[in-house]
């Protein structure tokens, strides 16, 4: 694999990416699609994700085939198909109508930071995913994670805890995903080799 640089992501074969940023060090694996979302310092998705109107922290390892911010069809309407949104693509005189694609991008995922999606888990619109949580793969996620939480199931359900809740609350004061490049590398020995409360001895 090539070397992640600071100043673009490092984009794969056969991707498809639509109104969204990234930030440094950034990743997308073969086959993604992304749209109207946000990528932050040093996060990646593996192969075949699909993204969508989502706001992505830092540190965030997204495996293949996940979806994040999944579309909405309109079930209280006489038909949830498209033909009545997407209209220019069955008539020649009728428009799309954009108040609805509008209120699908306002709906926005969250991801923080240092969180580990599995592989082909769903995080739906207006969830949010705590710092440090864990998604297990095969999960559909429908309700807020809190911070350093496993969740795994359908719909997603906790599991256990990361780390103590002291010691949770000691990492996200560290928030070492702000440190400078520089100081990651300084530090990547001990983040190779320390468990988490060693590390926060040595950094706090």
């Amino acid at each position: 694999m090539a070397r992640l640089t600071e100043d673009a992501p490092f984009v794969h074969p056969d991707c498809s990416v639509t109104d969204s940023t990234f930030g440094r060090y950034t990743e997308v694996g073969q086959g993604t699609r992304i749209a109207h979302s946000h990528m932050g310092d040093y996060s990646y998705c593996d192969r075949f994700a699909d993204i969508a109107n989502a706001e992505i922290g830092k540190f965030s390892n997204i495996a293949s085939y996940v979806r994040i911010g999944a579309t909405d069809h309109p079930m209280d309407k006489a038909s949830q198909h498209h033909f009545h949104y997407r209209s220019a693509d069955y008539f020649d005189d009728a428009e799309h109508d954009e108040a609805w694609f509008a209120h699908r991008r306002s709906r926005r995922a969250v991801i923080e930071h240092d969180t580990w999606i599995g592989h082909g888990a769903q995080i739906r619109p207006e969830v949010t995913l705590g710092h440090g949580s864990v998604v297990a793969g095969g999960a559909i996620v429908t309700k807020d994670v809190p911070p350093y939480m496993i969740v795994a199931g359908i719909p997603a359900q906790p599991l256990r805890a990361r780390f103590p809740e002291e010691i949770a609350e000691r990492m996200m004061s560290l928030a070492w995903w702000d440190w400078e490049h520089d100081l990651l590398r300084t530090a990547l020995d001990d983040f190779r080799t320390l468990k988490a409360e060693a590390f926060l001895e040595k950094y706090e």
